[in-house]
């Protein structure tokens, strides 16, 4: 079913002639001067520092690729290899490594003359189109990894501002999207809802828009429809390359007790699924708010259960080939650390592997370290990518710096 919705426009004039003028290829005449980060100093060999904490399989090595502050979500350029990097702020970083020595050379804000709020979710199509989802805009770069250095770029309109979800249901409570282009050439947005629990008279609304959930539409915006049902707040999803199921993570309610309900990694493998929210709080565990209510009927489980309040974000099916053959075709995926538990859990790198049947066997811990034992963070992973040499990048947003996971036989 294709969804047309109509929300009004938030937007000033100003922001919107810009973004006019982008679109049809005209500079802004703003005089803007790129802000760049500097990739040296204390900061960064105090990072290097905390890597030493770090525990990895033997063989693993971790270094830091670049400063990068607030570091969220990131997409690798199909053609330059280029790290756009997203933040739950107002900027999107491009990191770049020129010399190709797997450390970044510079970094630089993206796109400077377009107003963002909280482009968190960036994600690129095979033919190089840079998709940047905003807490309420969906925007696209065409030519995003050969116009960066300039403070204009070529860019779309995808969903309007004020039209990805009602102006009224904006908030700083899970306002953070993530996006991937699926198999099917459509583009796929996850959207959380602002609540712990949503109210009973929220959830047709939701439900209508896709609020607790996953939905998707053309790359040019239109044909929207909601794709999944039930996902309390999705931060990460990615494709398994090998059957093109989508597989996402999803947080769990808050204030339930420090042991439940689990985190989630889930797998959708039509459109239409419901994940169980908010009649499950995680895993197979009922909400107070829900618990005598009718369940939906099929409600799908999630493939793994996760350590409870650990925020599972980020994930990434691993596509190359430097690490050793049980890790290929698996999901790398980051756990942001429990903010609200009484013994913070998390901040860290899981692994999980499937079986032959496209489902999840087990997960366990690839990286460890940035929780120390008196219970300060160190950094707090947030996002997963592949470089082209098949080496990981993990990003931190406490740290603000993305780091390099790479392998070599001992």
């Amino acid at each position: 079913m294709t969804l047309v919705i109509a929300y009004p426009l938030a937007a000033s004039a100003a922001t919107e002639d810009a973004v006019t003028r982008l679109e049809n290829a005209q500079t802004t005449g703003a005089s803007l001067k790129l802000e760049s980060v500097a990739q040296t100093g204390t900061k960064a060999d105090a990072i290097r520092s905390n890597l030493k904490s770090v525990k990895l399989p033997p063989g693993f090595k971790i270094e830091l690729y670049a400063i990068v502050p607030d570091a969220r979500h990131m997409a690798v350029g199909p053609s330059t290899g280029i790290v756009f990097v997203g933040t739950r702020k107002t900027r999107i970083w491009a990191v770049t490594d020129r010399t190709k020595t797997r450390v970044a050379d510079e970094v630089t804000v993206f796109a400077p003359s377009v107003n963002q709020k909280v482009p968190n979710g960036v994600c690129f199509s095979p033919d190089g189109v840079l998709y940047v989802v905003e807490q309420n805009r969906v925007m696209s770069y065409p030519a995003a990894e050969f116009f960066y250095e300039g403070p204009d770029v070529a860019a779309g309109q995808v969903v309007p501002q004020g039209q990805l979800i009602p102006v009224d249901e904006e908030s700083y409570n899970h306002g953070a999207r993530t996006c991937r282009i699926g198999p099917d050439n459509k583009l796929y947005i996850t959207l959380g809802n602002p609540f712990n629990v949503p109210a009973k008279e929220k959830i047709a609304l939701y439900n209508k828009i896709g609020m607790m959930g996953i939905i998707r539409m053309d790359r040019d915006g239109k044909n929207r429809e909601v794709y999944a049902h039930g996902v309390r707040n999705s931060v990460g999803m990615d494709f398994n390359p090998k059957d093109k199921t989508l597989w996402f993570t999803d947080n769990q309610v808050d204030g339930m007790g420090d042991d439940i309900p689990p985190g989630e990694l889930n797998r959708a493998t039509k459109i239409g699924q419901n994940f169980g929210f908010p009649w499950y709080g995680g895993g197979n565990v009922r909400t107070v708010e829900y618990k005598n209510d009718t369940i939906p009927k099929d409600v799908v489980f999630p493939q793994i259960e996760m350590a409870a309040h650990a925020a599972d974000l980020g994930m990434n099916f691993y596509s190359g080939k430097m690490f050793p053959a049980k890790y290929q075709g698996g999901i790398f995926s980051a756990q942001h650390g429990s903010w609200n538990r009484t013994t913070p859990v998390g901040a860290r790198v899981m692994f999980t592997s499937l079986k032959a049947d496209g489902n999840a066997a087990k997960t366990e811990v690839f990286a460890d370290g940035w929780l120390t034992p008196n219970h300060e963070y160190l950094g707090r992973p947030v996002d997963i990518a592949t470089l082209p040499d098949g080496s990981l990048l993990v990003s931190d947003d406490y740290a603000g710096a993305i780091y390099r996971v790479s392998y070599a036989a001992q």
